[in-house]
């Protein structure tokens, strides 16, 4: 007998979701805050880049909360890709447990914890969570976006929208990596005049996108399904848009080689073209 296919969930489903989702998010923050960066080990993976015990302890924390909360729906994480089944047909959780891990071992506090559900290849719920800055940026696809500041008590949640772009030859506002820089992104820039950059980490930037304080933010070189779902979502819910340098919309669960996206651009303003 043939196993049943994971169910696609859609934006009521997700709807519903998100609370609990926050909450596992949320705990796997806490997580990685109560590591103490300057005794921790770091390894190196195969592609060069590093893992603390910070990612793993998020991972499991991630693992286990979504066992309990939604045991139909499988998962990719980045640190458990060797379990994956790909490609997935209709719904799956992707998830990096701690995007931006150079930030984090340097001492800064722009890491994030990204989760996304995504649907038919399309993130449909994301949730980033920048725990040392006390942010959570969420949004389901249709359903709106919002920013929680995290405190003592209840979080202060606000809604979000992303802003249009300002006309050409008029300043706009760039989100840059900190840790990574490319010739086509610069070139990107360069192509616009009066660009003034924010320089940023993580998942950060897709966050700063959403809530309307960045306009634009492409990474023009590969980057990780993992690194890109959960601030899709977040965008697109926001108002905004996610595309590659063509105007093409991305996919994600394909089975791609090493799971990697070519090119995005994160777009605030969704009449915005290449």
């Amino acid at each position: 007998m043939n196993e049943a296919r994971p169910p696609a969930l859609d934006r009521e489903a997700a709807a519903v979701l998100i609370e609990p989702l926050t909450e596992i998010v949320i705990r796997a923050g806490a997580a990685i805050l109560a590591v103490n960066r300057s005794a921790m080990k770091v390894d190196g993976k195969t592609d060069g880049s590093p893992v603390t015990e910070a990612d793993l302890a998020a991972d499991r924390i991630i693992a286990q909360g979504l066992a309990q909360v939604v045991p139909e729906i499988p998962a990719l994480s980045e640190e458990r890709v060797q379990t994956s089944a790909l490609p997935y047909m209709e719904s799956f959780f992707l998830i990096d447990p701690l995007d931006g891990t150079k930030e984090f071992v340097a001492g800064r506090n722009e890491f994030t914890v990204n989760l996304a559900l995504v649907t038919r290849r399309t993130p449909l719920l994301g949730i980033i969570s920048a725990p040392a800055l006390g942010l959570i940026w969420r949004g389901i696809v249709g359903r709106g976006a919002e920013r929680l500041t995290l405190g003592k008590g209840k979080p202060l949640v606000e809604p979000i929208r992303t802003r249009p772009c300002p006309p050409r030859g008029q300043p706009w506002t760039v989100a840059v990596s900190r840790s990574h820089g490319d010739a086509r992104t610069e070139a990107f820039i360069a192509a616009r005049p009066g660009a003034v950059r924010c320089e940023l980490g993580s998942a950060v930037k897709l966050g700063r996108v959403a809530e309307g304080s960045v306009d634009i933010y492409p990474r023009l070189s590969p980057v990780s399904e993992w690194d890109v779902a959960a601030g899709h979502a977040v965008v697109a819910a926001a108002g905004g848009k996610i595309t590659d340098s063509t105007g093409a919309a991305l996919q994600f669960g394909t089975g791609r080689t090493g799971f990697i996206v070519p090119e995005f651009i994160a777009w605030g303003d969704p009449k915005a073209t290449p």
